[in-house]
């Protein structure tokens, strides 16, 4: 017979592991991160960038599943889920973010990106963030502001070219339902149709709408090039975007969870932007040579000059808090 003195330290060590790898496997949580684009998106850079960091600051503890392709929900549905604390974290653009706090409105105001470097500073740019964290915080409930991205800026798209505002006399475009939108098309002759963003393809072949208006990489990963085969470069908006969490989860978060979630999401606003840009860049090279018609030579003055005057009045509208975000924007150089 065996020494029982060892064959119970032996025991007694298997037991240990059995636990120390049972505590492992406990400790390591699963959280839903959502959003309603396609892979190769800004939203999926955000979530690779995100889930990246939280994975590596939590050491393995707090790792996130993405939920593309609106797979649980379109953005308004999503906001609403994480607000009842039934998901986790999602991106949802500054636009639809809107249906939860109106003066969010103010990210979609016409030209107020100068350039795709302005763009990236301002979505990088802390006190703009610390802006837009108050703002949700003190117009909502049960959800949580914790990084800004974009997807580039937004162009107009259809069957025929868009070089001034005349040249959408008359004809419907789809549109994100705020405030900022529908007084914006108008005013450049247009008119504009409320549909939630997984009807655009078939509103645009069926002649529903005349014009759908998104991001360049947003509309090749979606195909919305079968069906609107010109894109004019309008850059009349920028498509920015939030990233949330839920506020049932961050009561659940200890002091160290917290922080790793803020950093992860710090990463997202410092990041994403950047190769958000590139990726436009990239999808525009790739559009053209699969023959879709970019025409670059819009007349963007000549929208400007509809838009400016409105950028000040919007926001005066929209809130303090969509003033002060829109000051804060214009201020950085």
């Amino acid at each position: 017979m065996g020494n029982p003195g060892k064959s119970m330290l032996a025991a007694f060590a298997a037991a240990a592991v059995m636990l120390a790898t049972g505590a492992g496997a406990q400790e390591a949580k699963h959280f839903r991160f959502a959003h309603d684009q396609q892979l190769n998106s800004g939203y999926s850079i955000a979530y690779d960038i995100f889930s990246a960091k939280l994975k590596e600051l939590s050491k393995g503890t707090m790792l996130t599943d993405q939920f593309p392709g609106a797979q649980l929900g379109q953005e308004p549905q999503l906001l609403q889920l994480v607000k009842a604390g039934d998901l986790d974290f999602a991106v949802v653009s500054s636009a639809n973010t809107s249906t939860i706090s109106p003066q969010a409105g103010v990210m979609s105001l016409h030209f107020l990106f100068r350039s795709e470097e302005h763009n990236i500073k301002a979505m990088g740019d802390e006190k703009v963030f610390e802006a837009v964290r108050d703002m949700i915080d003190t117009t909502t409930q049960g959800i949580h502001a914790i990084g800004l991205c974009t997807q580039g800026f937004r162009h107009m798209y259809g069957k025929r070219e868009v070089r001034k505002p005349e040249d959408m006399k008359g004809l419907k475009v789809r549109v994100q339902a705020t405030a900022t939108e529908d007084l914006m098309f108008p005013a450049y002759s247009a008119q504009t149709v409320h549909m939630p963003f997984g009807s655009v393809y078939t509103s645009l072949q069926t002649g529903v709408v005349d014009f759908g208006e998104n991001a360049v990489n947003v509309y090749m990963i979606n195909k919305h090039y079968e069906v609107a085969p010109v894109l004019s470069t309008t850059s009349h908006e920028a498509n920015n975007c939030v990233v949330w969490i839920s506020d049932k989860l961050w009561q659940g978060l200890n002091a160290d969870q917290r922080k790793w979630v803020m950093a992860a999401a710090r990463d997202v606003s410092t990041q994403e932007p950047k190769r958000a840009f590139d990726l436009e860049n990239a999808a525009a090279t790739k559009l053209e040579k699969m023959g879709v018609k970019i025409v670059k030579d819009v007349d963007k003055a000549s929208f400007q000059k509809i838009a400016d005057p409105y950028l000040d009045k919007l926001a005066k509208d929209l809130g303090p808090h969509a003033d002060k975000i829109k000051t804060l924007i214009r201020a950085i150089n």
